[in-house]
């Protein structure tokens, strides 16, 4: 029953979950019109998220990597390289059409994020299910304080889920976690953001 529960949750929470959840909030946050917002999370989308969930997943298809939330430490290193290219033109994108500012802080730090986790990936495998759920927390905690614990929560049943099936080590999903948190504040606070 636990390792049920472990793989729901870790499902649910996977990377493409929780980024997308990212984009929306972000989105959303980010301007008072609601059609602005959809329009912003479909840019966010295109050019950030979609490219590397459609190349992961045909990686995943050709027997490239072992699915589409790549286990395999090795495996990672092409996801990682698009990501870092994702996030860079995504960037200058979102530079270039003047976003609001709360965007283009999300995409400089998940280039920070993926080039920092491509480093150590050549050595170590980082959980990037607690990487990502902890950047959703954090966004959430920085925008709407403490009563976003509930996102510090999921981080935590997140980290016990991968635990629980054997994914990462204990190191590994706080160093996730940690390392993600911290790159988010220090962003924000690089833009001048709350």
């Amino acid at each position: 029953m636990r390792k049920r529960v472990a793989s729901l949750v870790s499902n649910i929470l996977n990377p493409f979950a929780v980024s997308l959840a990212a984009v929306l909030v972000l989105s959303f946050e980010s301007t008072s019109r609601a059609a602005d917002a959809l329009r912003w999370s479909l840019i966010l989308v295109a050019v950030g998220l979609l490219p590397v969930f459609s190349a992961t997943v045909y990686l995943a298809r050709t027997g490239r990597v072992d699915g589409v939330l790549v286990a395999t430490r090795r495996q990672r290193t092409s996801i990682y390289l698009l990501s870092i290219a994702c996030a860079a033109i995504g960037y200058a994108v979102l530079d270039y059409v003047e976003a609001p500012v709360m965007l283009r802080a999300a995409f400089a730090g998940g280039l920070s994020g993926a080039i920092l986790f491509t480093i150590i990936n050549l050595w170590w495998k980082i959980s990037l299910h607690t990487a990502f759920t902890a950047v959703l927390a954090t966004i959430l905690v920085v925008l709407y304080g403490w009563i976003a614990t509930a996102g510090v929560v999921a981080v935590l049943l997140l980290a016990w889920a991968r635990l629980v099936l054997k994914h990462h080590s204990p190191a590994q999903v706080v160093a996730g976690a940690l390392l993600a948190g911290l790159i988010t504040v220090a962003v924000f606070n690089l833009f001048g953001l709350p």
